[in-house]
């Protein structure tokens, strides 16, 4: 269906689609490494309310800053076969009203985090939502191959924003935090991106399948996936965790290790084998989740 399409839609699909607006799949991911932070830096649980207000807050300024990106992406998002259906594609809103439903989300996510958490992490949030939209949606996205590398700070941000929830302050343990979920995007990303390659390449967005061959990408994927698993074993010192974490950084990063050497070896005369690439990104969301609930359990462990 056009952009323009002016069918009519039930209550349903409507409310349907505005919860797609935000990317929902997306934000629980987001939530995962949020959680566990919060325990790490509270060294045990934190409060009850805390926890719900930071979720809240963190979940609606995600889910506006995603919304922001569908309106903007709403052309190319037509031409892609993985995004075709999303809700401004189909005609169930018009941009104008998800525009202003994106523009409410932050707004309230601002007014809780700074009333019911703190002013450090409303504006960490709103940081997160401007250089998502700014940097990389408007700038980055269809002009550079490093889109997702630099744009994946946006991602990054709700570790951030745990932390100060808890202590009201940063250090050098949520900065690894975030490290950890910068590095991690890129091989995530890309490993999605040679799935939908010409999709990228119908719309004429640079991702680095489209812009480099398949060996140079897969090969900065393994490079990444490297770097990813040095840095998680810094973080066991940092925040003073235990074995639970030592043992599980060190397995966890040698099965994604391994998932990206498999691609990297597949990847020939600039082919890749399509299933080892969903492969590895599928085990990458298994991968984050875990590794920080693990970093959350060694904490509560060491201190029941």
């Amino acid at each position: 269906m056009p952009l323009s399409a002016t069918a009519s839609y039930s209550i349903r699909d409507v409310l349907k689609g505005y919860l797609a607006l935000t990317k929902p799949r997306i934000i629980e991911l987001l939530l995962v490494t949020t959680v566990p932070t919060m325990i790490v830096a509270a060294n045990g649980f934190p409060r009850a309310w805390l926890i719900v207000a930071t979720l809240i807050g963190g979940t609606l300024a995600a889910g506006g800053a995603n919304a922001f990106n569908m309106v903007i992406d709403r052309d190319i998002d037509a031409i892609m076969e993985r995004t075709k259906r999303r809700p401004l594609v189909t005609g169930v809103m018009s941009a104008r009203s998800a525009a202003l439903f994106a523009f409410a989300l932050e707004l309230l996510a601002f007014v809780i985090l700074v009333v019911w958490v703190n002013p450090l992490s409303a504006w960490l949030a709103m940081s997160a939502t401007a250089f998502y939209v700014f940097i990389y949606t408007l700038i980055l996205k269809r002009r550079s191959k490093q889109n997702i590398v630099i744009g994946g700070a946006a991602g990054a941000v709700p570790v951030l924003i745990g932390w100060a929830a808890v202590t009201n302050s940063l250090g050098w343990t949520p900065v690894l935090l975030f490290l950890v979920i910068f590095i991690w995007t890129p091989p995530h990303f890309w490993a999605l991106a040679v799935r939908y390659r010409d999709d990228y390449q119908a719309a004429n967005v640079p991702m680095m399948p489209v812009v480099a061959s398949l060996r140079r990408t897969t090969l900065e994927i393994l490079i990444y996936s490297v770097v990813l698993w040095a840095l998680t074993l810094l973080i066991g010192p940092s925040a003073h965790l235990g074995w639970i974490y030592a043992l599980s950084a060190s397995v966890l990063g040698g099965m994604f290790t391994f998932y990206a050497l498999r691609l990297h070896h597949h990847a020939r005369n600039d082919k890749a084998d399509v299933a080892e690439a969903m492969r590895l990104f599928h085990f990458s969301i298994t991968y984050l989740s875990a590794l920080f609930i693990l970093m959350a359990v060694d904490v509560l462990v060491r201190n029941h």
